[in-house]
Protein backbone atom coordinates (compact mmCIF):
# COMPACT_ATOMS: atom_id res chain seq x y z
CA UNK A 1 0.00 0.00 0.00
CA UNK A 2 1.10 3.43 -0.54
CA UNK A 3 2.83 4.44 1.89
CA UNK A 4 1.56 7.72 2.60
CA UNK A 5 -1.36 5.90 3.47
CA UNK A 6 0.12 4.15 6.43
CA UNK A 7 -2.96 5.03 9.30
CA UNK A 8 -5.56 3.41 6.40
CA UNK A 9 -3.88 0.26 6.09
CA UNK A 10 -3.35 0.26 9.93
CA UNK A 11 -6.96 0.89 10.55
CA UNK A 12 -7.93 -1.40 7.64
CA UNK A 13 -6.45 -4.47 9.13
CA UNK A 14 -7.50 -3.51 12.44
CA UNK A 15 -11.37 -3.66 10.81
CA UNK A 16 -10.47 -6.98 8.98
CA UNK A 17 -10.43 -8.78 11.86
CA UNK A 18 -13.98 -7.46 13.02
CA UNK A 19 -15.79 -6.37 9.70
CA UNK A 20 -16.29 -9.01 6.82
CA UNK A 21 -13.72 -7.82 4.26
CA UNK A 22 -12.70 -5.19 6.19
CA UNK A 23 -14.91 -2.30 4.63
CA UNK A 24 -17.35 -3.67 2.11
CA UNK A 25 -19.97 -2.60 -0.76
CA UNK A 26 -19.07 0.64 -2.80
CA UNK A 27 -16.37 1.86 -0.50
CA UNK A 28 -14.57 -1.44 -0.47
CA UNK A 29 -10.74 -0.19 -1.68
CA UNK A 30 -11.48 -3.42 -4.43
CA UNK A 31 -13.88 -0.91 -6.17
CA UNK A 32 -11.44 1.91 -7.01
CA UNK A 33 -7.69 1.33 -7.23
CA UNK A 34 -6.21 -0.74 -3.78
CA UNK A 35 -3.05 0.40 -1.98
CA UNK A 36 -3.49 3.70 -4.09
CA UNK A 37 -6.90 5.55 -2.82
CA UNK A 38 -7.22 6.18 1.37
CA UNK A 39 -9.73 3.85 3.32
CA UNK A 40 -10.99 5.63 5.61
CA UNK A 41 -12.20 9.39 6.70
CA UNK A 42 -12.00 11.91 9.06
CA UNK A 43 -13.82 14.94 8.58
CA UNK A 44 -15.06 17.49 5.50
CA UNK A 45 -16.16 20.62 4.74
CA UNK A 46 -17.66 22.37 1.31
CA UNK A 47 -16.18 20.33 -1.26
CA UNK A 48 -13.39 19.33 0.50
CA UNK A 49 -12.46 16.04 2.95
CA UNK A 50 -9.56 14.25 4.89
CA UNK A 51 -8.53 11.22 5.34
CA UNK A 52 -7.37 9.82 8.61
CA UNK A 53 -3.34 10.29 7.17
CA UNK A 54 -4.55 13.88 7.18
CA UNK A 55 -4.39 14.56 3.36
CA UNK A 56 -6.49 16.84 2.06
CA UNK A 57 -8.94 16.09 -1.43
CA UNK A 58 -11.12 18.04 -3.09
CA UNK A 59 -14.17 15.26 -3.61
CA UNK A 60 -16.14 15.11 -7.07
CA UNK A 61 -17.58 11.96 -5.23
CA UNK A 62 -19.59 13.89 -2.89
CA UNK A 63 -20.05 10.48 -0.71
CA UNK A 64 -21.43 8.72 -3.87
CA UNK A 65 -23.79 11.73 -4.49
CA UNK A 66 -25.71 12.28 -1.05
CA UNK A 67 -23.47 15.50 -0.62
CA UNK A 68 -25.47 18.05 -2.59
CA UNK A 69 -25.10 21.61 -0.98
CA UNK A 70 -21.55 20.16 0.40
CA UNK A 71 -20.39 18.55 3.37
CA UNK A 72 -21.64 20.34 7.04
CA UNK A 73 -23.72 22.91 5.37
CA UNK A 74 -24.57 25.10 8.34
CA UNK A 75 -28.27 25.81 7.49
CA UNK A 76 -28.91 22.26 6.79
CA UNK A 77 -27.11 21.33 10.01
CA UNK A 78 -28.83 23.77 11.78
CA UNK A 79 -32.33 23.08 10.98
CA UNK A 80 -31.53 19.39 11.70
CA UNK A 81 -30.11 20.09 15.33
CA UNK A 82 -33.01 22.13 15.77
CA UNK A 83 -35.19 19.69 15.46
CA UNK A 84 -33.40 16.84 17.21
CA UNK A 85 -33.26 18.52 20.33
CA UNK A 86 -36.76 17.74 21.23
CA UNK A 87 -35.94 14.41 20.11
CA UNK A 88 -35.27 12.38 17.06
CA UNK A 89 -36.86 8.76 16.86
CA UNK A 90 -40.54 8.83 18.37
CA UNK A 91 -43.94 6.16 18.55
CA UNK A 92 -44.89 8.51 16.09
CA UNK A 93 -43.90 10.31 13.05
CA UNK A 94 -43.53 13.88 13.67
CA UNK A 95 -45.15 17.11 11.32
CA UNK A 96 -42.16 17.12 9.25
CA UNK A 97 -43.35 14.01 7.36
CA UNK A 98 -46.44 15.75 6.50
CA UNK A 99 -44.65 18.96 5.36
CA UNK A 100 -41.79 17.05 2.87
CA UNK A 101 -44.73 15.12 1.46
CA UNK A 102 -46.46 18.18 0.72
CA UNK A 103 -43.57 20.09 -0.28
CA UNK A 104 -42.74 16.78 -2.58
CA UNK A 105 -46.42 16.89 -4.38
CA UNK A 106 -45.52 20.48 -4.70
CA UNK A 107 -42.41 19.98 -6.78
CA UNK A 108 -42.80 16.85 -8.75
CA UNK A 109 -45.53 16.91 -11.22
CA UNK A 110 -46.97 13.77 -11.24
CA UNK A 111 -46.77 13.00 -7.21
CA UNK A 112 -50.22 13.28 -5.77
CA UNK A 113 -48.73 11.57 -1.99
CA UNK A 114 -45.06 10.80 -1.18
CA UNK A 115 -43.89 7.89 1.84
CA UNK A 116 -40.33 7.78 3.37
CA UNK A 117 -37.30 5.39 4.03
CA UNK A 118 -33.80 5.98 4.65
CA UNK A 119 -32.23 4.15 1.46
CA UNK A 120 -32.72 4.33 -2.41
CA UNK A 121 -33.04 -0.07 -1.85
CA UNK A 122 -35.87 0.77 0.11
CA UNK A 123 -37.75 2.67 -1.88
CA UNK A 124 -37.14 0.97 -5.00
CA UNK A 125 -38.02 -2.56 -3.69
CA UNK A 126 -40.99 -1.40 -2.53
CA UNK A 127 -42.05 0.36 -5.54
CA UNK A 128 -42.20 -2.74 -7.21
CA UNK A 129 -44.47 -4.27 -4.91
CA UNK A 130 -46.80 -1.38 -5.21
CA UNK A 131 -46.95 -2.27 -9.21
CA UNK A 132 -47.41 -5.92 -8.49
CA UNK A 133 -50.22 -4.79 -6.19
CA UNK A 134 -51.83 -1.93 -8.15
CA UNK A 135 -51.89 -4.71 -11.46
CA UNK A 136 -52.40 -8.00 -10.21
CA UNK A 137 -49.47 -9.06 -12.19
CA UNK A 138 -46.00 -10.47 -11.01
CA UNK A 139 -43.07 -9.48 -13.60
CA UNK A 140 -40.44 -6.56 -13.73
CA UNK A 141 -38.83 -5.48 -16.50
CA UNK A 142 -35.47 -3.36 -15.92
CA UNK A 143 -32.51 -2.66 -18.26
CA UNK A 144 -29.59 -5.26 -18.40
CA UNK A 145 -26.69 -3.89 -16.20
CA UNK A 146 -28.48 -1.85 -14.27
CA UNK A 147 -28.14 -0.74 -10.25
CA UNK A 148 -31.37 -0.70 -8.39
CA UNK A 149 -30.37 -1.45 -5.27
CA UNK A 150 -29.19 -4.41 -2.92
CA UNK A 151 -32.24 -6.31 -2.85
CA UNK A 152 -32.18 -9.72 -4.47
CA UNK A 153 -33.68 -9.37 -7.36
CA UNK A 154 -31.40 -6.49 -8.13
CA UNK A 155 -28.05 -6.53 -6.24
CA UNK A 156 -25.10 -6.52 -8.42
CA UNK A 157 -23.60 -9.61 -7.00
CA UNK A 158 -24.82 -13.72 -6.49
CA UNK A 159 -23.65 -14.10 -2.54
CA UNK A 160 -26.85 -15.28 -1.07
CA UNK A 161 -28.98 -15.08 -4.04
CA UNK A 162 -30.92 -18.08 -5.02
CA UNK A 163 -32.78 -18.21 -8.70
CA UNK A 164 -36.22 -17.79 -7.06
CA UNK A 165 -35.20 -13.78 -6.25
CA UNK A 166 -34.74 -13.22 -9.70
CA UNK A 167 -37.49 -15.69 -11.68
CA UNK A 168 -40.16 -12.59 -12.32
CA UNK A 169 -38.09 -10.15 -13.57
CA UNK A 170 -37.32 -9.29 -17.29
CA UNK A 171 -34.02 -7.78 -19.13
CA UNK A 172 -34.04 -5.41 -21.66
CA UNK A 173 -30.97 -3.32 -23.51
CA UNK A 174 -30.71 0.15 -22.74
CA UNK A 175 -32.05 2.15 -25.86
CA UNK A 176 -32.92 -0.52 -27.56
CA UNK A 177 -36.56 -0.32 -28.78
CA UNK A 178 -36.31 -3.42 -30.63
CA UNK A 179 -35.58 -5.31 -27.57
CA UNK A 180 -38.31 -3.58 -25.74
CA UNK A 181 -40.43 -4.92 -28.02
CA UNK A 182 -39.47 -8.49 -28.41
CA UNK A 183 -39.75 -8.16 -24.80
CA UNK A 184 -43.67 -6.61 -25.01
CA UNK A 185 -43.96 -9.84 -27.40
CA UNK A 186 -43.23 -12.25 -25.17
CA UNK A 187 -44.37 -11.21 -21.72
CA UNK A 188 -45.81 -7.74 -22.09
CA UNK A 189 -49.34 -8.63 -20.58
CA UNK A 190 -47.49 -10.77 -17.31
CA UNK A 191 -45.10 -7.01 -16.48
CA UNK A 192 -46.38 -5.17 -13.47
CA UNK A 193 -43.90 -2.51 -14.34
CA UNK A 194 -40.86 -1.45 -15.78
CA UNK A 195 -37.99 0.24 -13.53
CA UNK A 196 -35.60 2.37 -14.76
CA UNK A 197 -32.74 5.30 -14.02
CA UNK A 198 -33.54 8.09 -16.41
CA UNK A 199 -30.02 7.75 -17.65
CA UNK A 200 -27.54 4.72 -17.97
CA UNK A 201 -25.00 4.60 -15.53
CA UNK A 202 -23.25 1.12 -15.54
CA UNK A 203 -19.90 0.54 -13.79
CA UNK A 204 -16.90 -0.07 -15.63
CA UNK A 205 -18.74 1.75 -18.16
CA UNK A 206 -19.55 4.98 -20.16
CA UNK A 207 -22.68 7.02 -18.54
CA UNK A 208 -25.68 6.83 -21.77
CA UNK A 209 -28.24 8.90 -22.18
CA UNK A 210 -31.67 7.85 -23.27
CA UNK A 211 -32.40 8.64 -27.13
CA UNK A 212 -36.16 10.33 -27.54
CA UNK A 213 -36.57 7.13 -29.53
CA UNK A 214 -36.10 4.89 -26.39
CA UNK A 215 -37.95 7.32 -24.38
CA UNK A 216 -41.01 7.34 -26.73
CA UNK A 217 -41.06 3.88 -26.94
CA UNK A 218 -40.82 3.25 -22.91
CA UNK A 219 -44.03 5.73 -22.76
CA UNK A 220 -46.05 3.89 -25.58
CA UNK A 221 -45.42 0.63 -24.14
CA UNK A 222 -46.38 1.91 -20.70
CA UNK A 223 -49.61 3.30 -22.13
CA UNK A 224 -50.41 0.44 -24.43
CA UNK A 225 -49.61 -2.41 -21.94
CA UNK A 226 -50.59 -0.61 -18.73
CA UNK A 227 -47.65 -1.29 -17.63
CA UNK A 228 -46.19 1.16 -14.61
CA UNK A 229 -43.18 3.07 -15.12
CA UNK A 230 -40.90 3.44 -11.70
CA UNK A 231 -38.01 5.88 -11.95
CA UNK A 232 -35.28 5.04 -10.13
CA UNK A 233 -34.25 8.73 -9.47
CA UNK A 234 -32.19 7.77 -6.37
CA UNK A 235 -28.85 8.42 -8.19
CA UNK A 236 -29.73 11.74 -10.38
CA UNK A 237 -32.60 13.21 -8.38
CA UNK A 238 -32.91 16.88 -7.54
CA UNK A 239 -29.42 17.47 -9.52
CA UNK A 240 -30.90 17.82 -13.13
CA UNK A 241 -34.03 18.83 -12.01
CA UNK A 242 -35.90 19.42 -8.69
CA UNK A 243 -39.31 17.85 -10.20
CA UNK A 244 -37.84 14.95 -10.94
CA UNK A 245 -35.20 13.85 -13.78
CA UNK A 246 -38.05 12.58 -15.83
CA UNK A 247 -38.71 16.18 -16.52
CA UNK A 248 -35.19 16.60 -18.54
CA UNK A 249 -35.92 13.57 -20.75
CA UNK A 250 -39.55 13.22 -21.14
CA UNK A 251 -40.85 9.99 -19.49
CA UNK A 252 -44.05 9.84 -18.15
CA UNK A 253 -43.70 7.66 -14.58
CA UNK A 254 -46.37 6.20 -12.53
CA UNK A 255 -43.65 6.10 -9.43
CA UNK A 256 -40.62 7.72 -8.70
CA UNK A 257 -37.68 6.91 -6.28
CA UNK A 258 -35.57 9.47 -4.79
CA UNK A 259 -32.45 9.51 -2.42
CA UNK A 260 -28.80 10.72 -1.77
CA UNK A 261 -29.33 13.98 -2.57
CA UNK A 262 -32.72 14.64 -0.89
CA UNK A 263 -31.13 15.52 2.38
CA UNK A 264 -27.89 16.42 2.09
CA UNK A 265 -26.03 13.50 3.92
CA UNK A 266 -28.51 13.08 6.25
CA UNK A 267 -30.14 9.58 5.94
CA UNK A 268 -33.21 9.88 3.96
CA UNK A 269 -35.50 8.08 1.00
CA UNK A 270 -38.63 8.89 -0.51
CA UNK A 271 -40.87 7.39 -3.01
CA UNK A 272 -43.96 9.31 -4.84
CA UNK A 273 -46.43 8.27 -6.97
CA UNK A 274 -50.09 9.35 -8.48
CA UNK A 275 -53.12 9.19 -7.27
CA UNK A 276 -54.36 6.19 -8.89
CA UNK A 277 -51.92 4.09 -7.27
CA UNK A 278 -52.67 5.50 -3.56
CA UNK A 279 -54.91 2.78 -2.37
CA UNK A 280 -52.03 0.40 -3.39
CA UNK A 281 -49.42 1.96 -2.04
CA UNK A 282 -51.69 2.18 1.52
CA UNK A 283 -52.35 -1.60 1.19
CA UNK A 284 -48.15 -2.41 0.45
CA UNK A 285 -46.63 -2.74 4.26
CA UNK A 286 -43.61 -0.37 4.51
CA UNK A 287 -42.13 0.86 8.07
CA UNK A 288 -39.04 1.22 9.83
CA UNK A 289 -37.98 2.09 13.30
CA UNK A 290 -35.88 4.59 12.13
CA UNK A 291 -37.58 5.98 8.72
CA UNK A 292 -40.12 9.04 10.61
CA UNK A 293 -36.21 10.57 11.61
CA UNK A 294 -37.78 14.01 12.39
CA UNK A 295 -34.34 15.47 11.71
CA UNK A 296 -33.60 13.87 8.48
CA UNK A 297 -36.85 15.27 7.31
CA UNK A 298 -36.48 18.85 8.25
CA UNK A 299 -33.00 18.57 6.57
CA UNK A 300 -34.73 17.44 3.37
CA UNK A 301 -36.65 20.44 3.51
CA UNK A 302 -34.28 22.72 4.46
CA UNK A 303 -31.87 20.96 1.15
CA UNK A 304 -34.83 21.96 -1.20
CA UNK A 305 -35.18 25.36 0.07
CA UNK A 306 -31.92 26.30 -0.23
CA UNK A 307 -31.85 24.31 -3.68
CA UNK A 308 -34.46 26.59 -5.01
CA UNK A 309 -33.72 29.89 -3.51
CA UNK A 310 -29.81 29.64 -4.87
CA UNK A 311 -30.81 27.88 -8.47
CA UNK A 312 -28.65 24.78 -7.53
CA UNK A 313 -30.01 23.12 -10.34
CA UNK A 314 -28.99 25.64 -13.32
CA UNK A 315 -25.26 26.54 -10.94
CA UNK A 316 -24.41 22.48 -10.98
CA UNK A 317 -24.77 22.26 -14.74
CA UNK A 318 -22.80 25.70 -15.35
CA UNK A 319 -19.71 24.48 -13.33
CA UNK A 320 -19.78 20.97 -14.36
CA UNK A 321 -19.96 22.07 -18.03
CA UNK A 322 -16.77 24.16 -17.04
CA UNK A 323 -14.71 20.78 -14.91
CA UNK A 324 -16.02 18.72 -18.13
CA UNK A 325 -14.31 21.48 -20.41
CA UNK A 326 -11.49 22.18 -18.79
CA UNK A 327 -10.44 18.23 -18.33
CA UNK A 328 -10.78 17.54 -21.59
CA UNK A 329 -8.53 20.41 -22.95
CA UNK A 330 -5.93 19.34 -20.28
CA UNK A 331 -6.09 15.62 -21.77
CA UNK A 332 -5.54 17.34 -24.99
CA UNK A 333 -2.87 19.69 -23.78
CA UNK A 334 -1.04 16.67 -22.22
CA UNK A 335 -1.63 14.15 -25.00
CA UNK A 336 -3.88 11.94 -23.30
CA UNK A 337 -7.30 12.15 -24.32
CA UNK A 338 -10.03 11.95 -22.76
CA UNK A 339 -13.94 10.97 -23.20
CA UNK A 340 -16.85 12.36 -21.05
CA UNK A 341 -20.31 10.89 -20.98
CA UNK A 342 -23.07 11.88 -18.58
CA UNK A 343 -24.94 14.90 -17.24
CA UNK A 344 -22.81 17.89 -16.59
CA UNK A 345 -23.65 17.64 -12.85
CA UNK A 346 -23.31 14.35 -12.71
CA UNK A 347 -20.42 13.86 -15.49
CA UNK A 348 -17.57 10.80 -16.44
CA UNK A 349 -14.56 11.69 -17.56
CA UNK A 350 -12.09 8.86 -18.67
CA UNK A 351 -8.75 7.66 -20.94
CA UNK A 352 -10.22 7.26 -24.27
CA UNK A 353 -9.91 3.79 -25.71
CA UNK A 354 -8.78 2.67 -22.04
CA UNK A 355 -11.11 -0.84 -22.83
CA UNK A 356 -9.10 -2.34 -19.46
CA UNK A 357 -9.43 0.86 -17.52
CA UNK A 358 -5.52 0.80 -16.27
CA UNK A 359 -4.66 3.77 -17.81
CA UNK A 360 -7.45 5.71 -16.03
CA UNK A 361 -6.63 3.81 -12.54
CA UNK A 362 -3.56 5.54 -12.98
CA UNK A 363 -4.52 8.70 -13.43
CA UNK A 364 -7.36 8.44 -10.69
CA UNK A 365 -4.61 7.20 -8.14
CA UNK A 366 -2.16 9.59 -9.63
CA UNK A 367 -5.34 12.49 -8.88
CA UNK A 368 -5.56 11.23 -5.41
CA UNK A 369 -1.87 11.45 -4.59
CA UNK A 370 -2.35 15.56 -6.01
CA UNK A 371 -6.17 16.05 -3.52
CA UNK A 372 -7.83 15.31 -5.93
CA UNK A 373 -11.17 12.54 -5.52
CA UNK A 374 -11.96 10.96 -8.39
CA UNK A 375 -13.57 7.48 -9.02
CA UNK A 376 -11.85 5.49 -11.86
CA UNK A 377 -14.57 3.21 -12.07
CA UNK A 378 -18.03 5.06 -11.24
CA UNK A 379 -20.28 8.40 -12.44
CA UNK A 380 -18.60 11.30 -10.16
CA UNK A 381 -20.87 14.18 -8.34
CA UNK A 382 -20.86 18.09 -8.09
CA UNK A 383 -22.61 19.85 -4.94
CA UNK A 384 -23.37 23.63 -4.75
CA UNK A 385 -20.05 23.95 -2.59
CA UNK A 386 -18.04 23.21 -6.49
CA UNK A 387 -17.81 27.12 -6.47
CA UNK A 388 -15.92 28.54 -9.67
CA UNK A 389 -12.68 28.56 -8.17
CA UNK A 390 -13.07 25.72 -6.38
CA UNK A 391 -13.55 23.70 -9.52
CA UNK A 392 -10.68 26.02 -11.38
CA UNK A 393 -8.38 24.34 -8.25
CA UNK A 394 -9.42 20.94 -9.38
CA UNK A 395 -8.60 21.60 -12.98
CA UNK A 396 -5.21 22.70 -11.64
CA UNK A 397 -4.62 19.34 -9.32
CA UNK A 398 -5.66 17.04 -12.59
CA UNK A 399 -3.32 18.67 -14.97
CA UNK A 400 -0.14 17.77 -11.95
CA UNK A 401 -2.22 14.33 -12.44
CA UNK A 402 -1.58 14.01 -16.07
CA UNK A 403 1.63 15.29 -15.79
CA UNK A 404 2.40 12.43 -13.52
CA UNK A 405 0.67 10.31 -15.72
CA UNK A 406 2.56 11.37 -18.65
CA UNK A 407 6.03 11.46 -17.31
CA UNK A 408 4.91 7.60 -15.98
CA UNK A 409 4.57 6.79 -19.59
CA UNK A 410 7.35 8.61 -21.10
CA UNK A 411 9.88 6.59 -18.42
CA UNK A 412 8.23 3.08 -20.21
CA UNK A 413 9.11 3.54 -23.27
Amino acid sequence: MNARYSKSKALFARASEVIPGGIYGHSSPVMTVPGEFPYFASKAKGCRYWDVDGHEYIDLMCGYGPIYLGYQNEEVNEAASKVQRDGDCFNHPTEYSVQLAEKLTELVDIADWAVFGKNGSDMTSWAVRVAREQTGRKRIAMASHAYHGIAPWCVPGFGGVIAEDRSTFDKFYWNDPDSLDELMASSGEKLAAIIITPFHHPAFGDSVLPTPEFVAAINRIRNEYGILLIIDDVRCGFRLSLGGSHRVFGYEPDLICFSKAIANGYSLSACVGRSSLKVAASKTFLTGSFWNSASSLAAALKTIEIAERDNVVEALEERGNRLIEGMLELGQKRELPLQSSGPAAIPYIRVADDHSFHKQQALCAAAAEKGLFLHPHHNWFLSAAHTEPEIDEALQRFDLALSAVQREQVCAL
